[in-house]
């Protein structure tokens, strides 16, 4: 479906990406990972035709460059950084619709689905929004939509819990039919969406690996965490995942998305000196996986 073959890009004397050979399937979840400067962003953008290259790029045998509005049709696209659009919010969704040749109404579903109610901020520049609700409207543009490939840099990195759980039940609607690619700085960060990794280190992939694709994108675990006192700072960090307490902050309990179990256990070593007990129990098996601490 995705072929880069040989694909070079330098910016003045430095060569960013350095030949990359690269095949993306339908169905290949991929997580593109490395430092800051590997050239993740570098190849995104190659791929969505907005830097010339050496080498060649093919998507489902369209030159991005040469057929750049035909292969962003195919294409969902979640950047790192929103645009700092002042368009109000509803002409951005139709305008973004009419590019692609989608209904707006299908996108305003997503949004709603990620606790974002359109109908509220249609004539708000998108400049305003906070920055989790860009997050949302970004992520409902790329999603509202059919597409064959999802691109996403950082996707999550600005929801809320409860927002990221449905983000994840949207990406499983798409699994069997477009192909992925998640890019971040951190595998922990994605480790659990995608069942392969690719890892660029200065412009060259250095790992490219199919990994076990064991984690279902819409189960979810069941949490108590017992503490041997009760701690501020913990409360704060621990209301974000919408736990709570009925015992003035000894005893937590509350529900995580299995795609975010790694975030929310490194979360939780954080604290790792606070636990007396740390439960874990798939809402979907009868017997729990539970992790005690003396």
């Amino acid at each position: 479906m995705i072929r880069l073959a040989q694909v070079v890009k330098r910016f003045r004397r430095h060569e960013v990406l350095k030949g990359i050979d690269l095949e993306i399937e339908r169905g290949h979840r991929v997580a593109l990972v490395g430092s800051n400067g590997a050239g993740k962003t570098t190849l995104i953008r190659c791929l969505l035709g907005e830097y010339n290259y050496r080498g060649s790029i093919a998507l489902d045998g369209l030159d991005p460059r040469e057929h750049r509005r035909e292969v962003l049709s195919k294409v969902g696209f979640v950047p790192q950084l929103p645009p700092p659009l002042r368009m109000p919010v509803g002409q951005l969704v139709s305008f973004a619709a009419g590019v692609c040749g989608a209904n707006p109404v299908e996108m305003e579903k997503v949004a709603l689905r990620l606790g974002l109610d359109l109908s509220r901020y249609r004539g708000q520049p998108f400049v305003k929004l906070s920055g989790g609700q860009k997050q949302k409207v970004l992520i409902s543009v790329a999603l509202g939509r059919d597409t064959d490939l999802l691109i996403m840099d950082e996707p999550a990195a600005n929801l809320d819990p409860e927002a990221r759980k449905i983000f994840f039940e949207l990406l499983a609607e798409r699994q069997g039919t477009a192909a992925m690619l998640i890019s971040s700085h951190r595998l922990d960060e994605v480790a659990s969406l995608v069942n392969r990794v690719v890892e660029l280190d200065q412009g060259t992939i250095v790992l490219d690996d199919r990994v076990a694709d064991l984690v279902e994108l819409t189960s979810r675990l069941s949490c108590r965490l017992v503490l041997t006192r009760a701690d501020d700072a913990f409360e704060r960090a621990i209301l974000a995942w919408g736990f709570h307490t009925k015992d003035h902050g000894h005893t937590w309990e509350g529900f995580v998305s299995g795609a975010d179990r790694l975030r929310f256990l490194g979360m939780l070593s954080r604290y790792a000196a606070l636990f007396s007990s740390l439960g874990l129990d798939e809402v979907r098996r009868s017997a729990p996986t539970e992790i005690r601490c003396a």
